[in-house]
């Protein structure tokens, strides 16, 4: 089979799963996972009324910003927790179907990217309120988001493997994670930080930055020569660590789950 048709077939077989994973998490609902997207938009409302007035932000600044941060951390942060149980959650695909592993990966990935999709319909309408301009840095969200993606996939083969392996780390990554929803700038403004500590608060985190792709562009900002060449560092290093790693240990996964 040549290459580009081996590719194509894992992600048919992915994105397959994935829409199936969705449909039969709201079978029978009548709105399906809009209750997602409902649930959200009342979550948005509420915290950027509160957190509105208690960084006394006018609304017509704060809503937006806070509408695209939680948004885009609701679809990292889970994306990162379910693939530390892509494999574990295959287990008997694994143990008796011949089928590429990036597939159980990707079947995540692309899950919560449906998921994303159902959400994303809330920023337009937050902009819409709040009478909030959309600028021509839009054209930059595909690449944006096609980096996060590239991260999100390669972070999801590694924690998939030592989750495989080492049962307890999903809880740790959940728990690593909250820390790092509360020192990632999504309820409050980059500005807000020091410049003595912006630097390692907010430079060396790399969600940071990975969030600054998407979000910015819906702002009408231009994200940073930083942002981009840190995401796309970030993105070339964590390939490289797993293609060894999937070169190593990826025969063993079949016994590890």
């Amino acid at each position: 089979m040549k290459p580009w048709a081996y590719v194509k077939a894992n992600l048919s077989i992915s994105s397959m799963l994935a829409w199936q994973d969705v449909k039969q998490a709201y079978r029978r609902s009548a709105i399906g996972a809009f209750w997602i997207t409902a649930s959200m938009a009342v979550q948005i409302t509420t915290m950027g009324v509160v957190f509105g007035i208690i960084f006394r932000t006018s609304l017509y600044e704060y809503l937006p910003f806070l509408a695209t941060g939680i948004i885009l951390w609701s679809w990292i942060s889970t994306t990162v927790n379910e693939t530390c149980n892509s494999f574990i959650a295959a287990e008997a695909i694994i143990k008796q179907l011949n089928v590429n592993l990036a597939v159980h990966v990707a079947r995540v990935v692309l899950r919560n990217l449906i998921t994303l999709a159902h959400n994303i319909v809330i920023i337009p309408l937050v902009f819409l309120v709040v009478q909030h301009p959309l600028g021509w840095q839009l054209i930059l969200l595909l690449p944006g988001l096609l980096l996060v993606l590239a991260n999100l996939s390669w972070m999801g083969v590694v924690l998939g493997m030592v989750s495989a392996r080492f049962r307890d780390v999903p809880q740790i990554i959940a728990a690593i994670m909250t820390i790092v929803y509360f020192i990632t700038p999504v309820m409050w403004k980059p500005e807000l930080v020091p410049e003595n500590t912006a630097h390692w608060l907010l430079g060396l985190n790399p969600f940071y930055h990975l969030i600054q792709l998407v979000r910015l562009p819906f702002l009408s900002i231009m994200p940073t020569a930083e942002n981009w060449i840190l995401s796309l560092l970030l993105a070339l290093f964590g390939w490289l660590i797993t293609w060894f790693g999937v070169n190593k240990f990826s025969k063993q996964i079949a016994y590890w789950v």
